[in-house]
């Protein structure tokens, strides 16, 4: 049996992974829960799974969160940076799905790495922010990290069985978001409620707002390059509205190989968990004969130039992909509470990063500090457009 711990419980990624769970509940056991301010849904996956310790974000929801417990089981609460970094690395657990959302998972995805676990990544801003760290901490610790994003995943199954050496270009899937036919003259009419109506993927509202300016996809591309060490120009973005082809890898030979599904995030999960076996999820295939067909098309970049963005941090390196990323978690935020409009976003990004004076080669202190000096800077920045 393999024991869990998942951080980011009660988002998206958390609730399927409990779902698997719940599927197979001889193959898994859950030792830790995280989550930020979901106490309400929190204590109800307490009840049902009787982890031996949660974290939440701060001392008033750990609070609160205790009395809402039943006396006879209360597991250890923690909170705060130190909580999330010590369930990370608890003891009992044999896997950390790292599922928190945005910069704040990096630490804690750390931890779990120096703790030897074998880490389940669905929080791309780790491998964004830090990638070359990340992954020279898990060679140095002999850990494996099982890529959860569906494209992601879908290029790791890909690449079972065949060499590295072969890989030739990863074709990166994304739906679009809902406003890839709508004319940049209308951008200006998009509120927050649209832009997180996703056509296809049931997500959270910061990752939903990265799909409808695909800045989503320009973080995966970061993470692609991470991930399987590879350069930024053998990577290209395809738009796939049916959400079907999760991604593709293409060989030296000249063959490609896909791998499909329906549009659900438990797929990843499952194989994450499972790796190197599968099981079974009573999840339909698609129905092929019933489709009108399967389109690709190529990213508009003038009117989302976020694929720009994570080229130009790609071939840059430094600090410039973590302050990317702060500034777009700024930006999201300040549009998510209605005080820029959504094509400021780009504006926003594009502006810090600029204002920023690279850093080579950074420690871990100094990714940290980038991002602060980036959140700063788009917080001023903001002031201008409001």
């Amino acid at each position: 049996m393999k024991t869990l711990t998942i951080l980011g419980a009660t988002g998206s990624i958390g609730t399927s992974a409990l779902k698997v769970v719940d599927m197979h509940p001889d193959k898994f056991r859950v030792k830790c829960l995280t989550c930020a301010t979901n106490i309400d849904l929190l204590a109800a996956q307490i009840n049902q799974y009787r982890p031996a310790m949660v974290a939440v974000l701060d001392e008033a929801c750990a609070g609160r969160l205790a009395t809402m417990l039943p006396d006879r089981f209360c597991p250890e609460i923690l909170w705060g940076e130190s909580g999330f970094m010590a369930a990370a690395q608890w003891a009992e657990s044999d896997m950390v799905l790292a599922a928190m959302v945005g910069a704040a998972g990096l630490t804690p995805a750390l931890a779990a790495i120096d703790a030897g676990k074998q880490l389940a990544l669905a929080n791309k801003e780790t491998l964004v922010m830090a990638g070359d760290i990340v992954m020279a901490r898990a060679r140095e610790k002999g850990v494996d990290i099982l890529p959860v994003d569906s494209e992601h995943c879908a290029i790791f199954q890909c690449l079972q069985g065949n060499q590295k050496r072969d890989l030739k270009k990863i074709f990166l899937t994304a739906s679009g978001g809902p406003f890839r036919n709508l004319p940049h003259d209308q951008f200006k009419c998009i509120t927050p409620a649209m832009a997180l109506n996703h056509p296809t993927w049931n997500m959270g509202a910061k990752i939903s707002i990265d799909s409808a300016t695909l800045m989503n996809k320009a973080l995966e591309v970061i993470e692609a390059v991470r991930l399987f060490d590879i350069r930024v120009e053998q990577i290209q973005v395809l738009i796939h509205p049916q959400s079907i082809v999760h991604s593709m890898v293409g060989f030296k030979d000249g063959g490609v190989i896909a791998q499909l599904g329906e549009p659900d995030m438990m797929h990843a999960i499952a194989y994450a968990f499972s790796y190197p076996d599968r099981m079974d999820l009573n999840l339909d295939f698609p129905d092929f004969a019933g489709m009108d067909g399967l389109t690709f098309d190529l990213p508009d970049s003038k009117r989302f130039p976020s694929l720009g963005f994570a080229c130009e941090a790609c071939r840059r390196g430094g600090t410039l992909p973590a302050v990317m990323n702060a500034a777009n978690e700024a930006a999201v935020d300040a549009f998510l509470k209605k005080r820029i409009r959504f094509a400021d976003i780009f504006t926003l990004v594009s502006d810090v990063m600029g204002a920023h004076t690279c850093i080579d080669n950074p420690e871990l202190s100094g990714i940290i500090e980038a991002d602060r000096w980036a959140r700063e800077k788009a917080q001023s920045l903001v002031q201008n457009l409001v």
